[in-house]
């Protein structure tokens, strides 16, 4: 038997526009613990430079992103709390 992965925990912002994507995405990840993933559906274009930009900020660490076609999905993991390495 082969274990799978659980699906990733998955936030659809299709149709909000800035900055409601990444509001949404700051408030799941700070329901996660450290390490812990969780993927973002988004359409407005300027979520491809300000998920970057908020991880960028906050320590996140964003591990994919792709556009089809207009359709954005990130994929971040959240930050080791502070002091912790």
């Amino acid at each position: 038997m082969t274990d799978t992965p659980a699906p990733l925990p998955t936030i659809d912002a299709i149709g909000l526009q800035c900055p409601l994507p990444v509001l949404k995405l700051r408030k799941a990840l700070s329901r996660l613990a450290a390490g812990q993933s969780v993927a973002l559906l988004a359409d407005d274009p300027m979520a491809w430079l300000d998920v970057e930009h908020f991880c960028a900020e906050q320590g996140h660490l964003l591990l994919d992103r792709e556009d089809e076609q207009g359709r954005l999905r990130f994929v971040v993991r959240k930050a080791p709390a502070e002091g912790s390495h």
